[in-house]
């Protein structure tokens, strides 16, 4: 294995602005606003603040679905956060989530608005709130959120860890792609084992742990999250993972979430905002510059 150039860590890190690569401009260690502004509220009981990430995607998936199942309460607006332009760290979103990650939720359905922010906490937040895709009790429930903090817990590796090295990195470690690698697909491993066992992730029924697992493992199965990813991790040999992340991909609600916030990519596949049912057929950007 070639190694990297020795690096020797000084006794106390400093920040180094320019050390971040393409997301320099957007990470800092240090938390709170770095300017006022406020969040846009729209009609719907639920605002959702959010971005076409995988983390984002569980979110606007469990509205959509929740929405097919005949849950008319759960309309929402869904507006997006730009993370490249620093969205995140307008007032109104550090309100929202002191964390300045997305999605960050506000339900205004009661008589005072509640924000919720951390994906799981939101799928969790709104499967209690509509008694739906989560059980209500025994080892069911017990079993689906298991399964949704062990996603929760593997997102960093994933993501942070084997998509930035495999691509962001500034530069290739074959350290790090190795070490994060063999991570990917130890997890993967784990998931294809349980689909071996039962339809969907947390047993016969389908509930919000697939909706939480799926971003990510079946963004990376079928080839959709990281270029080349699929290959280099050989990600068809999960046959069981490719069976689920397929069945999951081909639900109409999936298909609508899965777009919401998102804003690059196909323009028949972008709706950045979403504040009606309709938005789907007329909003999308492609339809949008037809009518331009």
């Amino acid at each position: 294995m070639s190694d990297s150039p020795d690096y020797v860590p000084p006794k106390v890190w400093t920040w180094d602005k320019g050390s971040g690569g393409q997301f320099a401009s957007i990470n800092r260690p240090i938390a709170g606003p770095t300017h006022d502004k406020d969040l846009p509220v729209g009609r719907h009981p639920f605002q959702l603040y959010s971005l076409a990430t995988p983390n984002g995607q569980k979110v606007t998936i469990l509205f959509e679905e929740l929405l097919a199942a005949g849950h008319s309460g759960a309309e929402y607006d869904a507006w997006p956060i730009r993370i490249g332009d620093g969205d995140q760290f307008g007032s109104g979103f550090v309100d929202a989530n002191p964390n300045s990650k997305i999605p960050a939720l506000v339900d205004r359905s009661g008589p005072a608005p509640v924000r919720v922010f951390e994906s799981g906490a939101i799928l969790v937040h709104l499967a209690e709130k509509f008694r739906a895709f989560l059980p209500e009790a025994g080892p069911a429930r017990a079993e689906t959120l298991s399964w949704l903090f062990w996603q929760m817990g593997s997102a960093p590796f994933l993501g942070g860890g084997f998509g930035h090295f495999f691509v962001y990195a500034p530069l290739k470690i074959e350290y790090a792609i190795n070490r994060y690698s063999m991570e990917a697909k130890r997890l993967f491993d784990v998931l294809d084992r349980r689909l071996g066992e039962s339809e969907y992730v947390a047993g016969g029924d389908y509930t919000i742990a697939d909706m939480a697992c799926w971003p990510w493992f079946g963004g990376l199965a079928l080839g959709r999250s990281y270029t080349r990813a699929d290959e280099f991790l050989d990600l068809a040999s999960y046959t069981n993972v490719q069976r689920w992340a397929k069945a999951i991909d081909a639900r109409p609600a999936v298909k609508r979430g899965r777009i919401v916030n998102r804003l690059s990519g196909d323009p028949s596949e972008q709706l950045h905002e979403r504040h009606d049912a309709s938005d789907f057929e007329t909003r999308t950007q492609d339809k949008l510059a037809a009518r331009s």
